[in-house]
């Protein structure tokens, strides 16, 4: 095993392995069931946002690139906001992301129920639904305690598992596909149209997950912006393709709940539909399996920078991982997954991480600004034309969020005064041994 870093953690991740998580976290189970929606939305047009979202995702990619080479610490946003803006707003970001990443989880694990149960439909009652949920957040818990190289092992073997039935998808798919299809029989609104890419944000985005272990990653100012650039590399095509193929293949695709399954089951018949169901699963699982990995080193993080209790920052004695954190967001988690609260966590989703990704962006010019003061580090990589590409994207995000509506926004709203309020609290419990010592 390697040494212990200052923070008590491994750096047991390698370039590999991080291009891996990239990849993990971002192919979730989104690309299975969006390809219909935005096609009842958009039809033929759909392949257009799909284009214009990999801009913007590509244009904060670019930010984080920058952003995180220029920090070897685990907190991912958090970090970058707290040194860029002050505790305040780092903790906002970090309780925010954290959030996240725990209403995800829950949403997938529900999904990823509602996918096995195609094979046995007791798994979808009370009990079944019950034993899913805990055995899959136990399994995940246990396995990140045990190690950042298990769980990164763990990771690379989901990313392969999720990547086949997909390239299949679309090398297969490719020779059914109908040129009829893809002529449009009407032109969407711009409405239609920011919707449909708001919808969209939520399958391209994730890869922020990926930045929050930095800890725990060999040479990270350097794996980082090369392990988000290429990953990006790998989805983007793929995820068009799949569209294409979706598209050209499935005459009632607007309509179908599960579209990739549907058009496998068209052109590969029920042997290439269950391949697509057992990849859902497994992409789900391997998403899982990052967000487990992810969100409890922002309690971490937060408790390094003295913003939440001491405990959070505790790593085990053997395996050198935040264990108490990682035990508290597994719990949070499985009462989320049980509780049902599958639209909740998506509509947060998509507003949170937009946020996330604007103070990740604005933190670009302010850290440029202070590099060499001592407390900012020189990037590893440089943005080109790093202003322009700040502002398009703060651009697109504030178009983005002004289209969401407004129980979506409350939402968000309500959880960033829960934060504040957490924020309070630690506070004033940290004061106060050191008022009662005076």
């Amino acid at each position: 095993m390697r040494p212990a870093t200052r923070e008590g953690l491994v750096r047991g991740i390698g370039r590999g392995s991080m291009v891996a998580l990239c990849i993990n976290a971002v192919v979730g189970a989104g690309i299975f069931g969006l390809p219909s929606r935005v096609h009842d939305l958009l039809g033929p047009y759909a392949l257009l946002a799909y284009i214009g979202c990999a801009v913007l995702v590509l244009l904060v990619v670019l930010c984080f690139a920058e952003v995180g080479s220029r920090f070897d610490q685990t907190g991912g946003p958090y970090l970058y906001a707290r040194t860029a803006f002050g505790p305040v707003a780092g903790f906002q970001v970090g309780w925010l992301v954290w959030l996240t990443r725990v209403t995800a989880f829950a949403a997938l694990c529900n999904l990823l129920i509602d996918y096995l149960a195609h094979f046995s439909p007791w798994l979808a009652s009370t009990h079944g639904r019950v034993l899913v949920a805990a055995v899959a957040t136990g399994v995940l818990a246990w396995v990140n305690i045990r190690g950042v190289r298990t769980a990164a092992i763990v990771a690379n073997v989901f990313t392969i598992g999720k990547l086949v039935p997909l390239v299949l998808f679309v090398a297969v798919g490719l020779f059914f596909v109908e040129p009829a299809s893809y002529v449009p029989q009407s032109t969407p609104t711009a409405t239609e149209f920011s919707a449909t890419m708001l919808l969209l944000v939520f399958a391209f985005t994730g890869f922020e997950t990926a930045t929050v272990p930095a800890g725990e990653v060999r040479d990270p100012r350097r794996t980082l912006p090369f392990a988000i650039l290429a990953s990006m590399a790998v989805i983007v095509p793929l995820y068009v393709l799949i569209q294409v193929v979706a598209i050209g293949t499935l005459p009632d695709l607007a309509t179908s709940t599960t579209p990739l399954a549907d058009a496998a089951g068209r052109f590969a018949g029920s042997l290439g539909a269950a391949v697509i169901v057992v990849g859902a699963a497994i992409s789900i699982t391997g998403t899982l399996n990052g967000l487990v990995l992810a969100a409890p080193r922002l309690l971490y993080g937060m408790a390094e920078q003295h913003q939440l209790p001491g405990l959070f920052a505790r790593t085990h004695p053997r395996f050198h991982t935040p264990w108490l954190a990682i035990v508290l967001t597994a719990v949070c988690m499985l009462v989320l997954t049980l509780s049902g609260s599958f639209l909740a966590a998506v509509a947060m989703s998509t507003i949170t991480r937009l946020l996330a990704y604007a103070a990740t962006c604005v933190a670009l010019p302010v850290l440029r600004r202070r590099e060499g003061r001592g407390d900012v580090a020189p990037a590893m990589f440089r943005v080109p034309g790093g202003g322009w590409v700040v502002g398009t994207a703060l651009l697109v995000i504030a178009w983005l969020v002004a289209h969401a509506s407004v129980l979506e926004l409350r939402n968000v709203g309500i959880a960033m005064l829960v934060g504040a309020v957490l924020m309070w609290l630690a506070g004033r419990a940290a004061r106060r041994p050191s008022g009662t010592e005076a």
